[in-house]
Order: C-alpha cells, then structure tokens, then sequence
C-alpha cells in the first residue's frame, strides 16, 4: 500500500480530485489517499509530513500560503518526504501574467464555491415563489415580501435572491385576505411595501398602456387610492411587520434598507 497525503487549507476537495484523477492512469498501483484539510499552522503541517514520513508516504498540497507552502516544502526536506505543490507553481504564473499579488486566502475556492451554488438556490426559490406562487412553503423564505401591484415586489426578490437570500412575495389585492400562512411566519420576516398614490397612479398607467388599456380599473385613481388603504389597514393590523416606503427609491436603496434590517434584527 502506497500512502499519499492530499493536504489544504480549505476542504482538500480540489487536492483530492486531481489526485484521483491523476491515479485513474495508474490501474495497478494500490494507493490510498489521505486527506488533511484546513491544515493553516506550522504544528499542523509538522504533524502531518512526520505522519507521512512513518508511513513512507507522499505530499500533496494546495496550500494558498506562501509562508506554509515554504515551510512545508522544508520540513518535507528535512523529513525526506517527497512533496509536490500543486498551489505555488500555478499562483506565481497567474501573478506574473495579470500583474497581480494572489489574496492567499484559504479556503477561498471553497467559499466561492458554496456562494454560487447557494445563489442558484436562491435564485430557483424567488422564481418558485414570486406573486404568491407555492404559498405553503414560504415559511421557508428568510424575507417575505407584500404589497400591491406595481411596488417592486418581483424585481426586489430577484435582486435579494442574487444577494444570496430566500425571498418569497405575496400580492395585496383589493378585499382579498391574503392567503393564511402569511399570518403564521415569523413577524420580523415580513416586509411590507407601500408608496404614494399619484407615483403607483403613473407606474399602473405605464403598465395599462403596454398592455394597451385592457386592465380595467387598474390605474384608476380611486381604485389605486383604495387598494393602498386596504393594503395599509392590513399592515397596521400586524405592528411587528416592517413597512418600508418605495416611493422614487432604486431597488439597490430599498434591498439595502431591508438587509440593514434583517442583519440588525439578527445581532438583536
């Protein structure tokens, strides 16, 4: 049995697949593969070339540290313990070419890695869950969204899904009851939109006319004016919830005004 010691300061995931990928070529030999990860101190790394140095094993590493890939490679020396550094050779050409110092961060791949399948996640649930779709699961949305037509419901649950947050959102629609469940999510989740009615007035017009005036009552004044008491009497109903107030505001400001809550909310 031949030993190799995949080591990282990350999971080790990307050490260990090259590994094997590389071993695929070579049917006949029995190795096993020894993963180290999150080694970051000089004991760790000690520990780990005098454990490969006992079993008569190799070193393997993607240790993004200059510091730790240069005293690995010492101590491999001084232990007699073949090594070969998967992470050094690559960063120093990639900084060569783009004129840039690597971060060394560790577990920096890793990081990237588990944001950008969380912003999938994400993404698929406001989809799923936009304009009172699925309403049975949103008890799983960290953030719910309500409001009438025309408050930025949609556009705001796409940009705060691409933030990374699970955003569902629930229409308020002239004497309708929202639907139940919306009553039994934590209070603190529950943002709710509103505006002035001469803006929503100009947004629905906007709107009736691309749809070319087939929308009734839509963008009527009264209508509109209406819409938001009802909308505003729910709200005043359930005080714990948060009204926040989109009137002329970007997306980008109103997102940011509900993070600043929901992260306040969390250290509270």
């Amino acid at each position: 049995m031949y030993y190799v010691y995949a080591v990282s300061d990350g999971t080790g995931g990307t050490t260990a697949r090259a590994l094997q990928a590389a071993l695929t070529q070579f049917e006949s030999v029995d190795v096993e593969i020894v993963l180290r990860p999150t080694v970051r101190s000089v004991e760790q790394i000690k520990k780990v070339v005098e454990e490969a140095s006992q079993k008569n094993g190799e070193i393997v590493h993607t240790l993004v540290s200059g510091d730790l890939r240069g005293l690995m490679i010492n101590e491999c020396r001084h232990q007699n313990v073949e090594q070969i550094d998967l992470m050094g050779p690559l960063l120093a050409r990639l900084s060569q070419q783009v004129s840039i110092t690597p971060s060394e961060k560790p577990g920096l791949f890793s990081q990237l890695n588990e944001d950008y399948f969380r912003r999938i996640e994400t993404m698929e649930f406001a989809f799923h869950h936009d304009d009172g779709l699925r309403v049975d699961e949103i008890k799983k949305a960290e953030i719910v969204l309500v409001g009438v037509s025309r408050t930025f419901k949609t556009p705001l649950s796409i940009y705060l899904a691409f933030k990374g947050w699970f955003v569902a959102n629930i229409p308020i629609i002239n004497d309708m009851e929202p639907p139940k469940v919306l009553y039994e999510i934590e209070p603190k989740r529950v943002f709710c939109l509103t505006t002035d009615t001469h803006h929503l007035v100009l947004l629905r017009q906007a709107r009736q006319n691309y749809l070319g005036g087939a929308t009734g009552d839509y963008a009527a004044v009264e209508y509109v004016k209406n819409e938001l008491i009802y909308a505003r009497h729910i709200y005043n109903k359930h005080p714990d919830w948060t009204i926040i107030n989109v009137t002329n505001k970007p997306i980008e400001e109103i997102a940011s005004e509900i993070l600043l809550i929901v992260k306040s909310q969390e250290t509270s």
